[in-house]
């Protein structure tokens, strides 16, 4: 798994998440202090977030690894592919269903209700929190990136790769998150209706990916 499609992912991805992360990222406390707070500020926030990240692609990563002992790494990457071209040609956001089908909908309620709480504290080490919590919110594209870290069959590369996911997702957040109008609704509006073939195309990797490995293991 070429590392540099997780950068990828995350930057495109990222135009994304301003629309689903960016009210957090707006709100984040801290906004009267000192430009230099600010600014730290808000790095200790998005820090947080690959932080998250980068341990879920660890997590991830051990599934990946004894998948690949199992020889069957090659069916993965096969299936995940699929899996997200038949997503991207969806309309239809499956993320509401699915969580209320395996019963998420508790644990990301809770989680929602203790990042509101952090933002009544201040200081850095709050917002550092927030990230951390944020980057647990359920986001299409953050499982498109961990379906990419467990195809690797890698805990390292797995863990890498979601890094450099959340490292691709640090510029927009960070800018957005200084300056509301950096991304007016029209240019995102015009970003996100590429962000499906973005997907689609990942989806065409990781199948094209898969079939190459079954012929290179035959």
């Amino acid at each position: 798994m070429e590392l540099w499609t997780a950068l990828a992912i995350g930057f495109f991805g990222s135009f994304h998440c301003v629309g689903m992360c960016g009210p957090i990222a707006l709100a984040l406390p801290g906004s009267d202090e000192s430009k230099l707070s600010l600014v730290a500020g808000r790095i200790l926030y998005n820090i947080g977030r690959i932080v998250t990240y980068s341990l879920l692609g660890l997590i991830v990563g051990v599934v990946g690894h004894s998948i690949a002992l199992a020889g069957l790494q090659k069916s993965l990457s096969v299936l995940l592919g699929a899996l997200i071209i038949i997503s991207g040609l969806s309309a239809n956001n499956y993320l509401p269903s699915w969580k209320k089908k395996i019963g998420l909908d508790p644990f990301f309620d809770k989680l929602k209700k203790t990042i509101s709480a952090q933002f009544k504290k201040r200081g850095l080490r709050t917002l550092f929190t927030i990230g951390i919590l944020n980057g647990l919110l359920p986001c299409g594209f953050v499982y498109v990136g961990l379906a990419g870290s467990v195809t690797t069959g890698s805990i390292v590369q797995g863990g890498l790769f979601m890094a450099l996911f959340g490292l691709g997702t640090f510029p927009i957040m960070f800018l957005m998150s200084l300056a509301p109008g950096f991304i007016t609704l029209s240019m995102r509006r015009r970003i996100n209706a590429i962000i499906p073939y973005l997907a689609i195309g990942f989806g065409i990797y990781l199948v094209y990916r898969g079939i190459m490995m079954g012929r290179m293991l035959s």
